[in-house]
């Protein structure tokens, strides 16, 4: 008498795999629909700012809203641009970021080296309150760092906005170390039998090897300080000093807002940040996933 068991696992193995294959096909279908739902709700607002860059202020508060402005007001672009000093504030903004990025990634670099390389007593602990800087909000320093940037008369300057920003990233620390703990230590070690100095290994062997990082670092510094509100606001007094943000809140009157102007000056503030966004997202992405895997 023939059984038919062999036939009847094959067959049973078969459906398990097409059962499973059916899972993960509904699983895949299902992470796709919740990733598009997530990203129509983060570029919602960017659409909707760019529709109403294009609309008089009777269109903006239409009901049921419309898309699609009619007609198209694109008077709204070069009256945004004359009505306020924009070519200035965009200088200032561009200056101050270049400035941030640059000396905070220096000094972020050399505190992550000296965190992750470099043994000296008490660094662990050092490196715990350095982190747990983090938890603060800021606004709970704003009182303290105004007084202290009205003690050393640096209110209503650039200095007060670029010299915090750039000496102080604990975040960028961080993301630094991860990576740099990394780096084996065979490289070091091989430095110093050739006679290379501490300084010397940060400059010809760290930096080279940690540039994905700090791209990566660089660019989430540049749109920090691109897009920062609140420390100019406190700070800045004379409009010829205002940045990108202060400034297009200079479109709020007492009693009105110019909204059709408001929302052309912000899609034109957001241009720097797109453009940064679009040519350096693969290296956002590269720089933050090689620097978890690191650490």
């Amino acid at each position: 008498m023939k059984t038919n068991f062999p036939e009847t696992h094959a067959q049973q193995h078969v459906v398990l795999k097409t059962r499973k294959k059916n899972r993960v096909k509904i699983s895949h279908i299902i992470l796709h629909v919740v990733l598009i739902l997530g990203a129509f709700i983060m570029v919602f607002p960017f659409l909707w700012t760019l529709s109403s860059s294009l609309k008089d202020v009777s269109q903006i508060f239409v009901v049921p809203p419309k898309w699609i402005p009619s007609p198209f007001v694109w008077s709204n672009f070069p009256d945004s641009l004359t009505s306020m000093p924009f070519g200035l504030a965009y200088w200032n903004s561009f200056y101050i970021t270049a400035v941030v990025v640059i000396v905070s990634l220096f000094t972020s670099s050399l505190a992550a080296y000296a965190f992750a390389k470099i043994r000296f007593r008490g660094s662990s602990i050092l490196f715990m309150l350095f982190l747990a800087t983090m938890m603060i909000p800021k606004q709970v320093t704003l009182i303290p760092l105004y007084i202290i940037m009205g003690k050393i008369g640096w209110l209503d300057s650039h200095l007060s906005l670029i010299v915090p920003g750039a000496l102080f990233n604990a975040f960028a620390v961080f993301l630094l170390r991860q990576f740099i703990k990394g780096i084996p230590r065979d490289l070091e070690e091989a430095a110093i039998i050739d006679g290379a100095s501490t300084p010397r290994i940060y400059f010809s062997i760290i930096l080279p090897l940690i540039k994905p990082a700090l791209s990566a670092v660089g660019i989430f510094i540049f749109l920090g300080s691109w897009n920062n509100f609140i420390e100019p606001l406190i700070f800045l007094n004379t409009p010829e000093k205002f940045t990108v943000p202060l400034l297009l809140n200079q479109f709020k009157g007492l009693h009105t807002v110019d909204y059709g102007l408001l929302m052309a000056g912000t899609t034109i503030s957001v241009i720097p940040v797109l453009i940064i966004y679009i040519f350096a997202q693969r290296k956002i992405i590269e720089g933050v996933t090689i620097t978890g895997i690191k650490g």
